[in-house]
């Protein structure tokens, strides 16, 4: 039988508030929503399969050449596409992290190597990892800010990565779907050293940042024009929507909305952080808009008798019962999830 990897199966589950999903709490903004109202009238054309007016302006507002940048149906397609293009028989991913890194390489026949993220080391990357860049590898998948964990990968640590990568030719494929929810995303992005490394692959979606996961959109950098043609050219023609591009372009001028969003979930990460620790839950310091924490096992089944979803971690690789997330929403919502939880655990 067919299952859902993910978090966000509102479809088969009773739900008030949805705390499994990583999108923007503040909701898909109102120029968005017109957007695609407004593509209604253009549904009798093929969409542009070149995409090229949103990547013309997403060129013009990351500063990047249009060659650099190509969109997908989602950064999912995107991490299947890319593994299609370049077939590797050896990668290798930080668990735990996002479920696609593995199935897609797994689809690709590729052998996989994890690196495991320990709890005894907070979860985060080490300097060892450096270590596992053998001459054998072709391909290695890193997440930053990590999901679930949300901690980021120190700057020092990434570039002795890529150097690493670079000089025993692997190709490193960095998600940054999440980065644009930390407070300062330009000095944790990679995008800047794409020109020094030919071999450096960014992943990025519009599906979290603008709270518009039911329209498929994502788009990969990298400064190695040949290789985003080989990726081109691995997936579907027509493969981004007339109204997944015109919702894009619409977002990119939401630049009041993304600030806005990034000082409400700093704040209520803040607050709703101590409110679980309170609760006697163990919860690390994530970045990015949503918590990962530990807890009793049983604890999400619990609270969807309440109609609350958070993440249950226990199928991500390297984590077992016990490890959950849930998503920074607006205050009234995170009071919900919080009170919820002081509750139950007195029951434990």
């Amino acid at each position: 039988m067919r299952q859902n990897p993910h978090g966000g199966d509102i479809y088969t589950k009773k739900c008030r508030v949805d705390f499994s999903v990583n999108v923007n709490p503040l909701g898909t903004p109102e120029s968005v929503k017109e957007a695609v109202r407004k593509s209604a009238e253009s549904v009798e054309q093929y969409p542009d399969a070149l995409c090229r007016d949103l990547t013309r302006a997403l060129s013009e507002k990351e500063q990047l050449p249009e060659e650099n940048i190509l969109f997908a149906n989602g950064a999912a397609e995107l991490i299947f596409a890319l593994t299609q293009a370049l077939r590797p028989k050896k990668a290798l991913i930080a668990a735990p992290g996002f479920a696609e890194y593995e199935a897609a390489l797994s689809a690709a026949g590729c052998f996989i190597r994890m690196y495991p993220l320990q709890k005894e080391k907070g979860f985060l990357l080490q300097d060892d990892f450096c270590d596992d860049l053998t001459d054998d590898l072709d391909l290695v998948f890193l997440c930053n800010p990590n999901n679930p964990t949300g901690l980021t990968i120190p700057q020092e640590l990434l570039l002795k990565i890529l150097d690493n990568c670079r000089e025993r030719n692997i190709y490193l494929v960095l998600d940054e779907c999440f980065i644009e929810f930390l407070p300062e995303p330009e000095k944790v992005t990679m995008q800047g050293k794409l020109d020094e490394y030919p071999n450096l692959l960014i992943l990025r979606a519009f599906t979290k940042i603008y709270a518009m996961p039911g329209l498929r959109l994502g788009y990969l950098l990298c400064s190695d024009e040949d290789l985003l043609d080989r990726i081109s050219r691995s997936m579907q023609s027509w493969n981004v929507s007339i109204p997944a591009q015109m919702a894009g372009l619409a977002a990119l001028n939401e630049d009041a909305y993304v600030k806005e969003a990034r000082e409400l979930i700093g704040k209520e990460r803040a607050w709703m952080k101590a409110e679980l620790e309170k609760a006697g839950l163990t919860v690390w310091d994530s970045c990015a808009n949503y918590l990962f924490f530990e807890g009793p096992k049983g604890l999400s089944a619990r609270l969807e008798k309440g109609g609350i979803l958070i993440r249950d971690c226990s199928n991500y690789p390297g984590l077992a019962d016990g490890y959950y997330r849930a998503a920074v929403r607006t205050h009234e919502e995170n009071q919900i999830l919080t009170e919820a939880v002081s509750q139950i655990l007195q029951w434990f």
